[in-house]
């Protein structure tokens, strides 16, 4: 993988976190995880505690639940790529923190738009279901909506994962990448 910007997205549980990390693996660079969650409760804390554990010490994790940009800018470096889970967890803590969503996502794609490092970028595509019921949710999805439809705009690559399958939406023809052939042959 030679992108230098590549978005993820897909439902919960749908394996868009591994496949991110099958990606970024790949590339022999050295390898950075940008998590944005928080732990507010038991489940939380086990499901954070489940991802650091499927990750091998070649891993340096930076956690930041709102200053995403700094981080990025902290962490770029050549020899580097970095991976960020997830996207709608930082809109989450952003909406929480009562931040301003759109500037903060504007500063967020300008940025991506100017690393010189490789970014993987994993994401809830939460625009699939019902309209939710109340305003907050509507919200929610309506900002994490607009965040991805811009960073797929600059992205040089886009998959979609349902049930731990790839679909690569945006990107060159062909399948050069090492996890959709093995996928693909059975192999």
């Amino acid at each position: 993988m030679t992108e230098r910007l590549t978005l993820v997205l897909g439902g919960a549980r749908s394996g868009k976190s591994r496949f991110a990390e099958g990606l970024v693996a790949a590339t022999g660079l050295d390898k950075h995880y940008l998590a944005t969650a928080q732990a507010f409760d038991a489940e939380m804390l086990d499901r954070l505690a489940h991802h650091r554990a499927s990750r091998d010490e070649a891993w340096t994790t930076h956690e930041e639940p709102l200053d995403l940009v700094d981080s990025l800018q902290r962490i770029a470096a050549p020899g580097r790529i970095v991976l960020v889970d997830c996207l709608t967890l930082w809109v989450t803590n952003l909406m929480m923190a009562e931040r301003p969503i759109e500037a903060e996502s504007e500063r967020l794609v300008s940025a991506l738009a100017s690393l010189s490092m490789p970014v993987v970028l994993v994401s809830n595509e939460v625009g699939l279901g019902i309209v939710p019921d109340n305003a907050m949710a509507r919200a929610f999805r309506d900002h994490a909506g607009r965040l991805h439809q811009s960073i797929a705009a600059i992205a040089d690559t886009v998959y979609f994962i349902a049930a731990g399958l790839p679909l690569k939406m945006k990107g060159h023809a062909g399948s050069s990448d090492p996890l959709i052939s093995e996928r693909h042959t059975g192999s």
